[in-house]
């Protein structure tokens, strides 16, 4: 009989001083006992699963010793044909916890090809209930939440950028569809103005930063009051922080 995959939320980011009872805001009580009892972890870095894990014991005691957990990598530099090596303790009976590094697992994150495979391979997998930034960004938005997509990381080069953006607007304008976007937290700067000077003045941007914690910030306004902001340098607070970016034709 093959083990269960569960897919183990975590935080979206905290600093040192937020640590205290951040999980009892964010992470379910009954997730946080189940993911405590797992001696089997696949992780996008094992160093900051093993943080979130000491983190979790403090409430839920761990069912083994910290350094008698196993934990593997997945990330993107993991070669394809390393994904049968992580599901052998599955294969062999056991559970295995996927966790990525922030939200939920397998939503703009490596672990998917892990899943898929899990279920070629007939073992069950069990999504369990966690804080999805893409999610909290469209629900605060205020933007269309019944037809969306999400398209990752847009190019860096500047006439790429722009090409892509206006080719997303012009999708957004006739599904009436909300655009998501991801950036490198250093190059959220970049990616706003990039957005503000290339959408028609009346789409509606939303700037996302820092959800689910203390220091969260959304705002929605169109790309002409962007821009006045912009020049102004009335910037949000999004300098290096992980931040949704959310547009829709007007």
């Amino acid at each position: 009989m093959t083990g269960t995959l569960f897919l183990i939320p975590n935080t979206l980011g905290y600093s040192e001083g937020q640590q205290e009872g951040l999980l009892a805001k964010i992470i379910p009580d009954t997730v946080q006992a189940m993911t405590a009892q797992l001696n089997y972890f696949v992780a996008e870095n094992a160093k900051t699963t093993r943080a979130y894990l000491k983190l979790l014991g403090q409430h839920h005691p761990l069912k083994l010793a910290m350094q008698e957990i196993q934990i593997s990598e997945l990330n993107v530099n993991t070669p394809t044909q390393a994904l049968e090596g992580l599901l052998q303790p599955l294969l062999q009976g056991h559970d295995v916890g996927l966790i990525s590094e922030a939200g939920v697992p397998a939503v703009a994150d490596p672990g998917a090809n892990l899943v898929r495979l899990a279920h070629q391979n007939g073992i069950k997998v069990r999504p369990l209930v966690g804080p999805s930034s893409l999610l909290l960004g469209l629900m605060g938005s205020g933007l269309n939440g019944q037809s969306f997509a999400f398209h990752g990381y847009l190019p860096t080069d500047a006439a790429l950028r722009a090409k892509r953006i206006k080719e997303l607007e012009d999708r957004s304008k006739k599904e009436k569809q909300t655009q998501l976007l991801i950036e490198t937290p250093y190059r959220n700067a970049a990616m706003l103005e990039a957005l503000a000077t290339h959408c028609n003045p009346s789409s509606l941007i939303c700037v996302a930063t820092d959800l689910s914690l203390p220091t969260e910030s959304i705002m929605t306004l169109t790309a002409a009051d962007w821009k006045k902001r912009i020049s102004s340098s009335q910037l949000p607070d999004f300098h290096k922080k992980p931040t949704v970016f959310l547009f829709l034709a007007n």
